[in-house]
């Protein structure tokens, strides 16, 4: 059975909209996108190759879908460590309202999305079952602890509004931490399992 990861970005206030241009996610009067670029570097690149290498199917919502749709396909090196394997694997986008999709190997999810992402964990085998972005998709999937592994890169910038990966009211979880690491420019990489709901204690005296 495959894992189910998410890899996003994130400010350090957990903002994860626009993060790649102005025009990516200008939704509530966003206009801050483009927060990202300033501090892509090397390691960066080096550290998301890693992610794709590992991917064996990718599991998109309908947003992050038209984004990728209307770049990757024009990235024709089949080694390309992205474009690559975004164009030769399977691709499923949960939309209600996407009908025709154009960019090959791409299936639709339009119903019953939970169960249909674990009946599609379960085929996909030994690698990796991919979410990149797709904010309302992976809070969704987070409510059925359907995520099995969380890929978080957090940018030195507070944005002080936008869409946030973890909502109010979203399902208590603890995590195991299982990797980190820093780029040059100052990203920290944190990798995270689910481990379970959380534990509480208290440090008052007691008597």
């Amino acid at each position: 059975m495959g894992r189910l990861t998410l890899t996003t970005f994130l400010s350090l206030d957990g903002v994860m909209q626009g993060p790649g241009g102005p025009e990516e996610d200008p939704r509530d009067g966003f206009a801050d996108g483009g927060w990202l670029v300033p501090f892509a570097d090397e390691d960066m690149a080096q550290f998301m190759a890693e992610v794709f290498d590992r991917s064996a199917a990718f599991l998109l919502g309908r947003r992050t879908y038209d984004i990728f749709a209307a770049h990757w396909p024009q990235v024709t090196d089949p080694n390309d460590p992205v474009a690559g394997r975004l164009n030769a694997h399977p691709k499923y986008v949960v939309s209600t309202t996407l009908e025709r999709p154009e960019w090959r190997n791409t299936t639709v999810v339009s119903a019953d999305v939970p169960a249909e992402v674990a009946r599609i964990k379960e085929r996909t085998g030994d690698g990796e079952l991919q979410i990149h972005g797709s904010g309302e998709l992976a809070r969704s999937l987070m409510a059925h602890d359907l995520i099995d592994e969380y890929n978080l890169l957090i940018y030195p910038v507070v944005l002080g509004r936008g869409r946030r990966l973890f909502p109010d009211g979203g399902l208590p979880t603890s995590f195991r931490h299982t990797g980190a690491r820093t780029t040059a420019s100052g990203i920290a990489i944190h990798t995270y399992r689910p481990a379970g709901r959380p534990r509480f204690g208290s440090f008052a005296l007691e008597g």
